[in-house]
């Protein structure tokens, strides 16, 4: 993990903390939340307020998270917006986070001039003991004050004005003046600078836990779905199609009846080719280093050659990607290729709207070869995987990454994925033809046969 480190492709825009003053606040929220401190003379936080150096130091990674407990958070100031969150276990939560410090900017910008605001982030089920608990998460809640309760002080103050202000006589009543004077003296003049945060609700229709082995949620879809990765902890949940990632089949004739994924050959503004040609690249040098071949400085003439001398040994997936390559730069017959093929989620990715992020990690995780997009949209996953490489695949990826991605991220997210999704795809249609038409198959047929792909009708026997 070092080499990732030092390549800014872990625990990378965190915000430094090396000031007497941040660090004081930070001990004080701290304390107020987990009962400890830190002697660090200098560390970094994610969105949320957690520090990889002090997990290190207390010897508890999950210190703002405590087992069976609520996400927790320190704000020491809005410029943690832009920092990732770490150690995530819900898919939603940096979106709630940022979306919480964005909407409450000038409140919070006002409170974290003073004092650290503390919180957590509230999923309002007591308890996950089956996957079909996950339904109950259908919102998120953030809660927050400062160390000093601000917020609450404010929010009494406001309540005695208001007490004031509409009793015929509060005029006459000097133990509630005296009490509003004391109170004004903790809280500020709420009246000229107003604290309240009101943005502090969020609906998580769809989602992708960690929990019982990975599981995505997918609801504001026509066709309602839950995904498991672990096909031992697949359950029937009423109302929702139960589908595990062992059944590719299954899945590509959900993402095409929901219309939630379309060929990237085809996809607007894609430069097909070249993202086609790096998915190969990615996929030889695996096969490459599995063999024990030298890749050399592993650019594209040297994976070539390696191809070359790999014979039968030549990945499955690239004889599809080969084809859909080629159609994307000579044109031709357009190439058949279905769910059965190993390239065909290689091929695919998410269709704009609000399931686009979710299925384009849905696909990393049936196309695991694609290190960029497995990088970039599954980090967990990712990380997960990397400590099972051999050192040759981790310099390798390591190296692609730091120089095709960390410096461009977002040119490089638009390439592959297309522009962010904005708030006016929010809402989805109850019925949409798929990336290649209407459904080719009947939704009671679904289970028993491939689903008909871009390339024309899957082919072969069921699933």
């Amino acid at each position: 993990m070092k080499r990732l480190i030092e390549n800014d492709l872990m625990f990378g825009n965190l915000i430094r903390v090396d000031s007497q003053a941040w660090i004081g606040l930070y001990n004080r929220a701290l304390k107020k939340l987990t009962g400890r401190e830190t002697s660090l003379p200098e560390f970094h936080i994610d969105i949320g307020g957690f520090s990889p150096e002090i997990g290190d130091e207390l010897g508890d990674m999950n210190y703002l998270s405590p087992k069976g407990g609520e996400r927790q958070f320190i704000l020491l100031t809005t410029e943690q917006k832009t920092a990732p969150m770490l150690n995530a276990d819900l898919s939603v939560l940096r979106d709630v986070m940022r979306g919480f410090i964005t909407r409450n900017e000038s409140q919070l910008f006002g409170l974290t001039a003073r004092d650290a605001v503390i919180g957590q982030i509230d999923d309002r089920v007591w308890a996950l003991e089956t996957p079909a608990d996950l339904m109950q998460l259908r919102d998120l809640g953030v809660t927050a004050d400062t160390t000093g309760n601000h917020v609450a002080e404010a929010d009494r103050l406001g309540r005695m004005i208001e007490d004031f202000r509409t009793r015929p006589d509060g005029w006459w009543d000097d133990v509630l003046i005296a009490r509003m004077i004391e109170q004004a003296r903790k809280s500020g003049d709420v009246l000229r600078n107003p604290i309240r945060l009101t943005h502090t609700e969020f609906a998580m229709p769809d989602f992708w836990t960690a929990d019982f082995g990975g599981v995505y949620l997918c609801r504001s879809c026509a066709e309602p779905a839950m995904i498991f990765a672990d096909p031992d902890q697949a359950i029937e949940v009423s109302g929702m199609r139960m589908l595990t990632l062992d059944a590719p089949h299954q899945v590509a004739a959900w993402l095409a009846r929901n219309a939630l994924a379309e060929p990237i050959i085809s996809a607007s503004g894609a430069d097909a080719a070249a993202i086609l040609r790096q998915k190969m690249d990615f996929i030889l040098a695996d096969a490459a280093i599995r063999l024990g071949l030298d890749t050399g400085d592993g650019s594209r003439s040297e994976l070539r050659r390696v191809a070359s001398r790999m014979g039968a040994d030549l990945p499955a997936e690239i004889k599809g990607l080969s084809a859909l390559h080629r159609y994307a730069q000579n044109g031709g017959d357009w190439p058949v290729i279905d769910s059965g093929d190993p390239a065909y989620f290689y091929a695919l990715r998410g269709t704009p709207g609000p399931l686009r992020d979710l299925v384009n990690r849905l696909l990393a995780e049936m196309a695991p070869h694609d290190v960029r997009q497995l990088f970039i949209t599954h980090k967990p996953r990712f990380y997960s995987l990397y400590r099972t490489w051999p050192e040759a695949k981790r310099d390798y990826v390591v190296r692609i990454l730091a120089r095709e991605y960390a410096i461009d991220k977002q040119g490089t997210r638009e390439a592959l994925f297309g522009s962010e999704p904005g708030m006016q795809e929010a809402q989805i249609p109850s019925h949409r033809t798929g990336p290649w038409g209407p459904a080719r198959v009947k939704l009671a047929e679904a289970e028993l046969s491939r689903p008909a792909g871009p390339w024309g009708r899957a082919s072969g026997g069921t699933d």
